[in-house]
């Protein structure tokens, strides 16, 4: 799930403070979301929001071939669940679920169709893929001018 196209350029992302280990996420294109502590009403803590971006990029990488065989309006809910190790601050195992509703499809039909699901995102769910090959983080301080 690539952040921009050829034609357009790349989606600026930022945090700003907004109080107390409180931040809100900001986006170039308009969106926000409300980052903070497991003990802030109102927030998603940062380890939500990967396991989010995971469920949610699982979602969109199986949407296409979900939606050829059951159709544009179908319903899926993607759960994911993972505790943190807080001695190593990791997440040593993220597990989802997708939820479907696969009742019109015989045996063979819905395991033709769970194999094709897990492919596709297998094969382009840059989340789960960089979360399974991790990926290098650089770091850079720089005092207001």
């Amino acid at each position: 799930m690539a952040d921009s196209t050829p034609d357009t350029p790349p989606t600026e992302l930022w945090v700003e403070r907004t109080g107390t280990r409180r931040y809100t996420g900001r986006s170039s294109r308009g969106a926000e979301v409300a980052i903070g502590s497991e003990g802030v009403d109102g927030v998603f803590t940062p380890g939500e929001l990967l396991k989010i971006a995971l469920a949610a990029c699982s979602g969109m990488s199986s949407d296409f071939p979900l939606s050829r065989r059951l159709g544009d309006d179908y319903d899926a809910t993607i759960r994911v669940s993972g505790a943190a190790d807080r001695e190593n601050e990791v997440y040593p195992h993220l597990a989802e679920k997708i939820e479907l509703d696969l009742s019109e499809l015989d045996a063979d039909a819905q395991q033709r169709l769970i194999a094709l699901v897990e492919r596709s995102i297998a094969k382009v769910c840059t989340v789960g893929r960089t979360l399974e090959q991790g990926t290098k983080v650089t770091l850079t301080v720089t005092p207001d001018a």
